[in-house]
């Protein structure tokens, strides 16, 4: 990850404070540090985001569909040399889902830690993901873990002190179905990076490392075609529901095993749409940049 972010060009006074943290906080669980199938590219996004870290901040990352949040947060307990707890939030999560809860053990009832406190006890990246999908009430429990007191109450147990390398990095996305707006005092505790959408030139870097033997023409074509249907999106033509950086990668995948293109794109696209008129539109925005009958032998390199 160090050598990838000098290749972004990330400033070499953040570069060699994250050296320095990383050498200030031996790795615990190496075996929960993430090995990211993919990079985030954009080097504004990265300084901001290393910068707001190696300053004990928490990140809290918004933004449309496709813009990389998770990618991001997963990258950065990458380069922090961190163990990382993923926490995905839903309506049902209550606090016990966060910090622990009781269970029953060799005849005794034990606590059985959550990810907060593990992040808490050993150091970790917490990624909290879809944030604004929880109840308040459950969130709560988390306002003296990200604020100055830095600490865990667990009721019945005991006060677990965050580790001075813990990191929670939150994700939101606005307008999904069961969202709603974050608390206050709870969004106060976060610094915000609002991400960008990638650019075209981002796109092709992140195409060629994924797929080196993609050839040019096509690794160009399938890029603009992200681009147009985000277009049609941003146009109100199409649901956002097609613009899937994510089920793109996945279709790329689908067609290097052998699935002709059409189908590949089917299956990591438009079928994500449920309506039969609008996969239409979507088949017609990709058929423009893609034939839907390539082959496996015409899209890559021997």
């Amino acid at each position: 990850m160090l050598s990838f972010l000098k290749e972004e060009g990330v400033s070499p006074g953040l570069l060699e404070g994250l050296e320095q943290f990383r050498q200030s906080n031996p790795p615990e669980l190496p075996e929960r540090v993430p090995v990211p199938r993919f990079h985030y590219y954009g080097r504004q996004v990265w300084e901001q985001a290393i910068a707001a870290l190696l300053c004990g901040k928490n990140l809290l990352l918004t933004g449309d569909k496709a813009t990389g949040k998770n990618v991001l947060a997963e990258n950065l307990a990458s380069a922090f040399g961190r163990p990382a707890w993923n926490v995905s939030f839903h309506v049902n999560l209550d606090a016990g889902g966060l910090m622990g809860m009781d269970t029953f053990t060799d005849g005794q009832v034990q606590f059985r830690p959550g990810p907060i406190c593990l992040c808490a006890r050993h150091g970790g990246f917490g990624i909290l993901d879809e944030i604004n999908m929880a109840k308040n009430e459950a969130l709560a429990v988390l306002h003296s873990t990200l604020d100055f007191r830095r600490a865990l109450d667990i009721p019945g147990y005991e006060r677990v002190p965050i580790s001075p390398a813990a990191r929670f990095i939150a994700t939101m996305n606005y307008g999904y179905a069961g969202t709603r707006e974050l608390n206050e005092a709870l969004a106060s505790r976060f610094v915000v990076i609002q991400m960008p959408t990638i650019s075209p030139e981002n796109m092709d870097r992140l195409l060629t490392r994924s797929f080196p033997a993609l050839r040019k023409k096509y690794r160009q074509q399938l890029g603009q075609m992200f681009f147009d249907l985000q277009k049609k999106c941003e146009g109100g033509e199409i649901s956002p529901k097609a613009l899937d950086l994510r089920g793109l990668l996945d279709a790329i995948d689908l067609m290097s095993a052998g699935i002709l293109s059409g189908p590949a794109l089917d299956m990591g696209i438009t079928s994500k749409s449920f309506d039969s008129y609008e996969q239409g539109l979507i088949r017609d925005v990709m058929a423009a940049r893609v034939s839907p009958k390539l082959t496996r032998a015409e899209l890559f390199e021997p």
